[in-house]
């Protein structure tokens, strides 16, 4: 996950500061200094990285109440206060046109993941927001992105329109227009054409497109691994065509950070999204406030609980609930337990956003992960009445279904095991049940 490092630097020197009892000059230098190294060592920009750390010392020392305020507590709120500047200040929403439809084109160079970007976007306002979304191919140079396009348009259930690569893109663009009043379409997100690099002939077919159908957002698709060079390219992208926004993609990779942290400085521009993922569901709203608190290591609560609305059903989570608080658990509602959270998305990313959670190596992250998936082959091999049932689950019964799984009689034991662990982690919630304090543990 991007700033990886960065946080783990940043939490050693909280650690470090804890120690102190005053905040003077001269700890303070020494964890800017520290600060200065983590954050080049992040790739931020130099001229980025000197803003923030004089901005960070004005304020620190600043201060009227040094000898009674805690060191370390100081400097987070000062650094996290400086981060969520740099990252915008505050979440950065689309422009939606409230009287009529909303356009959005979708810019970048070549291979950065714009059509997949596009499909995700489409999704998202379609599924969370209920818009109508019309999915538009503009890219009539490279036949295999209208194909995609259209592909992830039938796979989210979205309209698709293209005129095929006959016709000019700000002739489709316009066709396309037509095709939204018409139809009363929310949402129309035009997928323009990527180059190898930024030049001329791009510059001036967005600038066509723009002047046909008016987009509410232009929004830049960046690669966070790019570095700073997604920093360059937002700045001359900008500076040749009316952007409005950023879509930051593969931020769950091992991308260092800096590319976020310097793009609004540089450029202007807000990071308006950050793309998570491979699948179709992993674009978010960025909020600077929250990734912040994901540098600083304070988690990310807020996004937990809205990824795990969007992904787990109310109605169903309350029933699941209530059986286990009435004593009521199988080893079918484990599986469900299970899959609930692999819709979440990985381990790993949930963890990421949990407070105060400890450093688990991608190792021990992996091991989870490959339990779970064998967990849940284990239980599918049983028949339902020993899912219900699982006393009766003797030898001879564990051979056959470790048979039936491609596993052992030990991985058997281990699930039943793990059954029993969290079985009795539910009786103790029962037991605290309406002390606000139930007892944690068993999870895996």
């Amino acid at each position: 996950m991007a700033f990886e490092s960065l946080s783990e630097k940043f939490q050693r020197l909280f650690k470090k500061m804890r120690r102190e009892s005053t905040l003077t000059e001269q700890n303070m230098a020494d964890a800017l200094r520290e600060i200065r190294v983590a954050l080049l060592e992040a790739d931020v920009n130099y001229k980025v990285v000197k803003a923030f750390i004089e901005e960070v010392r004005n304020k620190a020392l600043g201060q009227e109440v040094l000898t009674k305020v805690n060191p370390s507590e100081m400097l987070i709120k000062i650094c996290h206060d400086e981060l969520v500047t740099l990252l915008g200040s505050e979440q950065t929403a689309l422009i939606l046109n409230k009287s009529s439809f909303t356009t959005i084109m979708m810019v970048g160079l070549q291979g950065s993941g714009k059509t997949t970007t596009a499909g995700k976007l489409a999704k998202l306002y379609k599924e969370k927001y209920g818009k109508k979304v019309l999915l538009v191919g503009l890219d009539v140079y490279r036949p295999a992105a209208l194909d995609q396009l259209e592909a992830i348009a039938h796979k989210i259930d979205v309209p698709f329109f293209s005129l095929g690569l006959e016709h000019k893109p700000q002739e489709i663009a316009l066709a396309a227009l037509k095709k939204a009043k018409e139809e009363n379409f929310d949402l129309m997100i035009l997928d323009t054409a990527g180059r190898l690099q930024i030049d001329e002939l791009l510059m001036q077919e967005l600038k066509d497109i723009i002047d046909e159908v008016h987009p509410n957002e232009s929004l830049l698709l960046v690669d966070a691994m790019a570095g700073q060079d997604a920093v360059n390219v937002a700045k001359t992208f900008h500076e040749e065509v009316p952007l409005t926004g950023i879509v930051m993609s593969k931020l769950d990779g091992d991308a260092k950070g800096g590319a976020a942290l310097s793009i609004k400085y540089i450029s202007g521009l807000p990071i308006k999204f950050i793309g998570t993922g491979e699948k179709l569901g992993d674009l978010e709203p960025f909020h600077p406030d929250r990734m912040a608190d994901r540098i600083l290591g304070m988690g990310d609560v807020v996004s937990l609980v809205e990824k795990a609305q969007q992904v787990i059903d109310q109605k169903e989570a309350e029933r699941e609930g209530k059986k286990l608080l009435e004593g009521a658990f199988t080893l079918e509602d484990m599986v469900k337990q299970m899959k609930m959270v692999q819709r979440m998305g990985s381990l790993s990313s949930i963890i990421k956003m949990i407070p105060g959670m400890p450093k688990i190596s991608e190792e021990d992250k992996n091991r989870a992960e490959r339990e779970m998936k064998m967990f849940e082959v284990i239980i599918s091999s049983m028949t339902p009445y020993e899912r219900k049932h699982p006393e009766v689950l003797k030898n001879s019964r564990k051979t056959r279904i470790a048979r039936g799984s491609g596993t052992t009689n030990a991985d058997v034991n281990r699930v039943l095991k793990k059954y029993e662990q969290t079985k009795t982690m539910m009786k103790q919630m029962r037991q605290f049940k309406g002390r606000g304090f139930p007892p944690f543990g068993g999870g895996f």
